[in-house]
C-alpha cells in the first residue's frame, strides 16, 4: 500500500501569517489534529498542531489566585501560525510505502504526513487515516481483494478468506507467477496485514 491509496486530498492548509485563532477554528470545524503550513509560493514550511495552538493560550482563572495559585506571566501572546508552528517538517511522495510512512510519522512525532509532488503539497496522511485502515472489517477487505483479483485473473478463479486482516487466497490453477501477483495485489488493499496465495481452495 502506498501513501496515495489513503491520503486525504485536496489539502486544507494555512499560511504562516494565518492568525492562531483562525487556524484553531479550522481544526475544530474540520475535526483535524494538524495542518500543513505553506509560504506565499505554496511551498511546505511547517506543520501546526492542536498542541501548538493551545499552548500558553489560557490565562489562569482568577479564582485560582484566591487560593494561592501563581499569577499569569505577562508575556507576549503568539498571534500568527508562524510563531507556533513546528518546523522543519518531514514530507513524503505519493508513492511512499505505507510501512515507511508510518514509521517516519511516528519517529518524527507528527500528527500528519504531508504528501508532496515536488514542492507542491497534494495530500496528507494522518494518524487517523492509518487507524481507519487498521480498523477495516474482514468482509470489506475480502470484497476489495476479490474485486482486484477478478480484474487480474477473471471471475470464479480465486477463493479469498480474510481473518483479522490476514488474507489467504486459493488459486484454482497452478500458476506460481499468478499467485505471486495475487499476493501483491491483495497486500495493496487497505486493511490487509499480510497475504498468502496457494494452489487449490481455501479451507
Amino acid at each position: 500500500m502506498r501513501a496515495q491509496d489513503i491520503m486525504t486530498s485536496p489539502v486544507i492548509a494555512v499560511r504562516a501569517d494565518t492568525p492562531v485563532q483562525e487556524a484553531a477554528a479550522v481544526l475544530a470545524e474540520r475535526g483535524f489534529t494538524a495542518l500543513p503550513v505553506l509560504d506565499d509560493d505554496d511551498r511546505l514550511i511547517g506543520i501546526v498542531t492542536e498542541a501548538d495552538l493551545v499552548a500558553d493560550r489560557f490565562p489562569r482563572d482568577p479564582r485560582s489566585l484566591i487560593h494561592g495559585g501563581p499569577a499569569t506571566v505577562d508575556t507576549p501572546v503568539p498571534e500568527t501560525v508562524s510563531e507556533v508552528m513546528s518546523t522543519p517538517v518531514t514530507a513524503m511522495g505519493p508513492g511512499a510505502d505505507l510501512a515507511d510512512l508510518t514509521r517516519a510519522l511516528l519517529d518524527a512525532r507528527q500528527r500528519c504526513m504531508p504528501i508532496v509532488d515536488g514542492s507542491r503539497v497534494i495530500g496528507v496522511v494522518t494518524r487517523r487515516d492509518l487507524v481507519r485502515v487498521v480498523g477495516r472489517d474482514d468482509a470489506t477487505i475480502a470484497r476489495d481483494v476479490r474485486h482486484k483479483l477478478e480484474i487480474y485473473g477473471g471471475p470464479n478463479r480465486w477463493d479469498v478468506e480474510v481473518r483479522r486482516g490476514v488474507v489467504t487466497i486459493g488459486d484454482r490453477y497452478g500458476d506460481e507467477t499468478d499467485r505471486h501477483v495475487a499476493t501483491a495485489l491483495a497486500e495493496a488493499v487497505p486493511g490487509v496485514v499480510r497475504a498468502h496465495a496457494k494452489e487449490g481452495s481455501t479451507p
